[in-house]
């Protein structure tokens, strides 16, 4: 018997059904779409960043994957590979019962993403995840883009983001973050 997905309209609603179930889901149009898991690759990238954001923010302040973020238009959330949470977070995140930035809290300082091959997840990520992160209000979303070895650091202006792209032996810059100082060659490593 095949049972029917419960129609599930708000972001609240996605996250009282959400806990009764594995996984990760984006809320799309009322239907739940299950999320493929992350590549071990990724999840390194991933990883080794948290470890080095360590050195400019405190580390209650950074989730990785897992964290939902309530998102304007569809889908209804996100689950970036990283974020950087403000001071605040962490206090309304106890008080919610749940690791998710609903649209009621300011947003995250900072998301990234970490381009998977293909066509579809790039464009996923350079396009649809940016311009929902932008009308979001996060203050900064990085791309991490192994495939064509360049990290992107997209930063909020009165105008929208506004772009810059980092390869190589060039140390990424980060408006909100002065202090960082890993080049994109060294974020995009698996070693």
């Amino acid at each position: 018997m095949v049972q029917a997905q419960p129609q599930l309209k708000t972001f609240s609603d996605f996250l009282a059904y959400a806990q009764e179930v594995e996984g990760y889901y984006e809320l799309t149009n009322g239907e739940l779409v299950e999320m493929p898991p992350e590549s071990d690759e990724n999840l390194y990238r991933a990883m080794r960043l948290y470890e080095a954001l360590k050195s400019v923010i405190d580390m209650r302040q950074i989730r990785l994957q897992g964290l939902a973020i309530a998102m304007p238009g569809q889908p209804k959330n996100r689950y970036p590979d990283l974020t950087v949470l403000r001071p605040e977070h962490p206090e309304q995140m106890r008080e919610l019962g749940q690791a998710a930035i609903t649209l009621e809290m300011a947003p995250p300082l900072l998301v990234v993403e970490v381009v998977s091959p293909g066509a579809e997840n790039r464009r996923r990520d350079y396009l649809e995840k940016r311009n929902q992160y932008e009308w979001r209000g996060i203050g900064e979303y990085w791309i991490l883009d192994p495939v064509v070895g360049q990290v992107t650091v997209l930063s909020m202006t009165t105008q929208g983001y506004s772009e810059a792209t980092f390869a190589g032996e060039t140390v990424v810059v980060s408006p909100s973050f002065p202090d960082w100082a890993l080049t994109a060659e060294a974020m995009l490593a698996l070693g």
